[in-house]
């Protein structure tokens, strides 16, 4: 499965690191374009002068390690696509383009799903999407949100737990499978 990852589900660091985790476990191929990579980068300037910077260096590494993900522009493409946000429609082109079953964003409204079904894919909230692959093998799916709650912990010098973390990471329905007795 193929999945085109919009830049509002990559810019959330808890949120990537989780898809991310997936992916690298073999569940899906995850799929962006450069000017996607782009819209990460620049979103990070929210975070100060090194935001930028930092995002940088992040896309470079998430380059290496998913060679395979970056889909090419097709403007060709871009000019018959419509979305209600003309600024969405590369998102839809480069998942057309990529050959993605769907695409992961927290950006419902601008990617409707009969338009999106027109070109063969779906739209998916990355809370469901994660919830999906917690279910079909939880195992896997716990073992990469508690390298990523070791991780978080680290970085913020903060005790998260993993409820607390997925639910501020927009991921409440993961977070509370991923926490079930």
């Amino acid at each position: 499965m193929k999945m085109l990852l919009d830049a509002c589900v990559i810019y959330p660091t808890v949120m990537r690191e989780m898809l991310l985790g997936v992916a690298r476990t073999g569940a899906y191929t995850p799929l962006w374009s450069d000017r996607i990579l782009e819209e990460w980068a620049r979103a990070a300037r929210k975070l100060g002068p090194q935001g930028e910077t930092l995002a940088r260096g992040e896309v470079a590494m998430v380059q290496v390690a998913f060679p395979k993900a970056s889909v090419p522009r097709h403007a060709g493409l871009e000019a018959r696509l419509w979305l209600p946000d003309k600024n969405d429609i590369h998102v839809l082109a480069a998942a057309v383009s990529g050959n993605a079953d769907g695409i992961i964003t927290m950006n419902a409204k601008d990617f409707p799903r009969g338009i999106l079904a027109e070109e063969g894919l779906s739209r998916n909230d990355p809370d469901a999407f994660l919830l999906g692959h917690f279910h079909a093998a939880p195992e896997v799916v716990s073992s990469v949100a508690e390298a990523v709650l070791a991780e978080a912990c680290r970085l913020s010098g903060e005790d998260w737990n993993l409820r607390s973390l997925m639910k501020k990471a927009r991921l409440p329905r993961l977070g509370k499978a991923l926490t079930a007795d």
